[in-house]
């Protein structure tokens, strides 16, 4: 067996199933999940019903590399979302069709990591756990930088020494941030830019909740966009990674791309061919259409931007929490420790959530996400609203 297998640590819903395993929920009040950031909005139906269409498309091995269609489709939705020069993405070698943004962010390590060398892979603290297990799989010691209320819950990238910087091989960006929902601003992506080009690393820039903002005026910045403005329009060392799953209400379809630095896509197109998974021609002709249409996107903002409304209403007398800049998802400080508060919510009101401190590792002397919880609006409003209230109620009894 690989020996790197023992360095992965058990994933928070699973730390979240023991710390509730032998509780018995308060049978008075009805079960409300919102711990997992899985979107309950109803998916669009021309999508499903060009996914019935497209049935055909199984009789068919699929491409590695996506069909032509898709790929231009993708290329168009990335110039107009994120205002980049006009033919400065070319289908053919800046797009690669994925199975989710989940499958790529992990691949992408074990492809662009020399392991010969000591690397280092950087990424948020909290994080998506996904890019923890893809350092230390592809033989990288992961380097967490913090992100905490001082900072305004961005990575506190001027506290990186510069040789941690010499010896970053990747860096993971998550903006708008899991889970506080903080938007990196376009000259800090820039500043990052010119240090890749310094010290030689890649970014992969996790965009998926990129998509879920309150001001439609104001959409959050993306990797690409800086590299454009610094009229970097190869997109060295740049990659984003992009989903259907938040943006369009279709997490089971498993659809989104990479984008970015051609010579770097050049080499993980390999990599995933020998992979093999290669993105079914049905979903693939599904999600042309969805990157197509941006009237179901701004449909699923407004519903969220109810739900924060609502939510936030009732709960921000009670608790130290603010509205993100983006995302689905709630980051309050909690009046005793996060496993406890979870645990007590679940069993006097049936409402569970995800403790802070499973999101997040002791790093620097100090775990970020301990005595915060992660709220994930993502049930419908009536749920949210209802949750809210049992959270209130017990946040008066402490």
């Amino acid at each position: 067996m690989n020996p790197d297998l023992q360095l992965l640590q058990p994933y928070p819903f699973q730390r979240l199933n023991e710390l509730l395993a032998g509780v018995t929920p308060n049978a008075h009040y009805a079960p409300i999940n919102l711990s997992i950031g899985e979107p309950k909005h109803k998916p669009p139906q021309f999508v499903i019903d060009e996914l019935t269409r497209q049935s055909a498309g199984l009789s068919h091995y699929p491409l590695t590399r996506g069909s032509d269609e898709l790929r231009q489709a993708i290329a168009a939705w990335l110039i107009r979302r994120f205002r980049l020069p006009v033919n400065s993405v070319d289908p053919v070698r800046h797009i690669v069709p994925v199975n989710g943004t989940r499958e790529a962010l992990f691949a992408f390590a074990q492809c662009v990591v020399d392991r010969s060398r000591q690397p280092l892979v950087m990424m948020p603290n909290p994080f998506y756990q996904i890019y923890e297990g893809a350092a230390l799989l592809a033989g990288a010691q992961p380097y967490f930088i913090n992100t905490t209320a001082d900072s305004g819950f961005l990575p506190a990238f001027e506290e990186v020494p510069e040789a941690v910087w010499r010896q970053c091989q990747l860096l993971y960006l998550c903006s708008p941030g899991n889970p506080s929902g903080a938007v990196i601003p376009l000259e800090q992506l820039k500043k990052l830019i010119e240090l890749a080009e310094r010290y030689d690393f890649v970014i992969a820039s996790d965009e998926c909740y990129s998509e879920i903002y309150h001001s439609e005026d104001s959409p959050p910045p993306g990797l690409l966009t800086a590299a454009a403005q610094m009229g970097h329009d190869n997109y060295a060392r740049c990659i984003v990674f992009h989903s259907l799953s938040k943006r369009s209400n279709l997490p089971g379809m498993r659809s989104g791309f990479v984008a970015g630095d051609a010579t770097v896509l050049e080499r993980f197109l390999l990599y995933r061919t020998y992979h093999g998974c290669a993105m079914p021609l049905p979903t693939q002709l599904a999600s042309r259409v969805a990157w197509k249409d941006e009237k179901h996107v701004a449909a699923n903002r407004a519903a969220y931007r109810e739900k924060f409304n609502a939510v936030m209403e009732i709960l921000e007398n009670v608790l130290a929490v603010q509205r993100p800049d983006a995302s689905f998802y709630l980051w309050p400080e909690l009046p005793i420790p996060d496993d406890r508060f979870a645990q007590r919510l679940f069993a006097e009101y049936n409402v569970r959530l995800l403790p802070g401190s499973y999101l997040s590792r002791l790093a620097h002397s100090t775990n970020p996400g301990a005595n915060r919880v992660r709220i994930a609006l993502v049930a419908p409003l009536t749920e949210c609203v209802e949750a809210a209230t049992r959270i209130r109620d017990l946040v008066n009894t402490l």
